[in-house]
């Protein structure tokens, strides 16, 4: 399935129905009054969230979003029947905006969620109610409102306890593939990754929290250089982050300048990022010369008061020991 976490749609309620003029016509009442019903109630654009969708593939093509209109009043003191709402079900964790002022209108990050995000017209009222003494055959009736209308910007950021983050191809899909049932592409070239993965990670009974592999950043990510903002946004609902760094001879990836890039990436694009609780970890320390640059990088990082862990995800060596770091941090930032 495509993943889209961007679109842009125009909602459109359900225009109120007209009242009616109407009056009684019945066999020897010769002034039977007025009997005109007021219009229905023009139908709402809702949105429910649904834990069963990760995508807003099914709302990119759908570019007006329009409810039912109320029915018109009748004679006989008959009213209109409203119109049905719109129902739009969407993924946990879409935010709303206004695509004119940019404005957030409304951030969905509830299971089940209903929130109206466009109220239909009111129904006009019948001339059953302007009868007065002075005026017992009123000749009027209130024209139904008009539903709202708006031009939205839906955007989805994906709700994780943990994200993980690094620079590509330092093995962060094997890292989830070693410790969920998550699947992502895997291979020895960067970019592999192009979208956000989430995998449910056990350490122990009713111990379990959702990571998310994050694709791969590079130096600008901040300001879009590789479609970073897109990336960058998934972050920000997570809790604590996982930085992976690696040493690379052949693109030139050094631990320590790696992740002073990444904690500057995530400064530019959100300070309170850079702040958020963090463990940082060496991956593919089965390799001999990741295993000699381990020692050095270490004591370099302790002088920063940062545990660096080692983890191979190919061999399974301390992915336990960085999830049980990781749960630790999730478990003190939880709300109660």
């Amino acid at each position: 399935m495509k993943f889209v976490d961007s679109c842009e749609v125009k909602v459109v309620a359900g225009r109120g129905g007209n009242g009616c003029v109407a009056f009684r016509r019945e066999k020897f009442v010769p002034f039977g009054g007025p009997s005109g019903g007021d219009g229905g109630k023009g139908g709402d654009v809702v949105f429910v969230t649904d834990e069963g969708l990760s995508t807003l593939l099914d709302l990119i093509y759908a570019r007006t979003l329009k409810a039912d209109d109320g029915e018109h009043g009748q004679g006989k003191d008959c009213y209109g029947r409203g119109g049905e709402d719109l129902i739009v079900r969407v993924p946990v964790g879409t935010e709303v905006y206004d695509k004119v002022t940019g404005e957030r209108l409304f951030d969905l990050d509830t299971p089940q969620s209903r929130t109206v995000v466009a109220k239909g017209g009111r129904g006009g009222r019948g001339n059953i109610h302007f009868a007065t003494p002075q005026d017992r055959a009123p000749r009027r009736a209130e024209p139904g409102g008009e539903g709202e209308e708006r031009e939205l910007r839906l955007e989805l950021k994906v709700l994780a306890d943990a994200g993980l983050l690094g620079f590509p191809n330092v093995g962060k899909s094997t890292f989830i593939r070693a410790c969920s049932r998550a699947r992502p592409k895997v291979s020895d070239y960067p970019f592999t990754t192009l979208v956000p993965h989430l995998g449910v990670v056990s350490v122990g009974e009713d111990a379990n929290f959702v990571i998310a592999d994050i694709p791969g950043l590079i130096p600008g990510a901040a300001q879009g250089a590789g479609l970073g903002v897109r990336f960058l946004k998934h972050v920000e609902r997570t809790r604590a982050l996982l930085h992976l760094i690696s040493v690379d001879p052949g693109e030139g990836r050094d631990p320590i300048s790696d992740y002073d890039a990444l904690l500057h990436e995530l400064r530019q694009f959100d300070p309170e990022l850079a702040d958020r609780p963090t463990v940082v970890a060496m991956s593919k320390v089965d390799l001999p010369h990741v295993q000699e640059a381990f020692g050095p990088a270490k004591e370099h990082f302790r002088a920063r008061n940062i545990d660096l862990l080692p983890v191979s995800a190919a061999t399974g060596e301390g992915v336990r020991e960085v999830l049980i770091a990781l749960h630790r941090l999730i478990k003190d930032m939880k709300p109660e």
